[in-house]
């Protein structure tokens, strides 16, 4: 019968032929597992139970099940999440244009034009 911390080999699926044990029972035919595996519900038919068993608690974190899994002499690699690398943005043809022109203004001398007036502007 199953029971916690029965070590067991994953059959099927990513982890197959990795080591795991059994956290918690779920409903029907699921359990949670975690050890070399990752933490995760599986069914029990992807499972091979061995017969060796390790002394965890119901529930208990991936920390205990490794330090458990030590005991065995059993390593467990730690996977580190990857870094999210900056990705390039599109920028608008406006925000180009205006990061652009403050280049353009410094390098060049300001210069006011004075606005002609038309013959209607003179007769008022």
């Amino acid at each position: 019968m199953i029971e916690i911390g029965q070590i067991c080999v994953k059959i099927a699926g990513r982890d197959a032929e990795k080591k795991c044990a059994i956290v918690d029972i779920l409903e029907g035919q699921y359990v949670m597992i975690d050890g070399e595996t990752r933490r995760r519900k599986c069914n029990l038919a992807h499972l091979e139970p061995l017969e060796e068993k390790i002394e965890i608690k119901k529930g208990a974190s991936h920390d205990e099940v490794k330090k458990a899994f030590k005991k065995l002499k059993i390593t467990i690699k730690d996977s580190k999440p990857k870094k999210t690398a900056m990705r390039p943005r599109k920028l608008r043809r406006s925000k180009l244009a205006k990061t652009a022109e403050p280049e353009a203004k410094t390098a060049e001398k300001k210069v006011k034009k004075k606005k002609k007036k038309t013959a209607k502007e003179e007769k008022k």
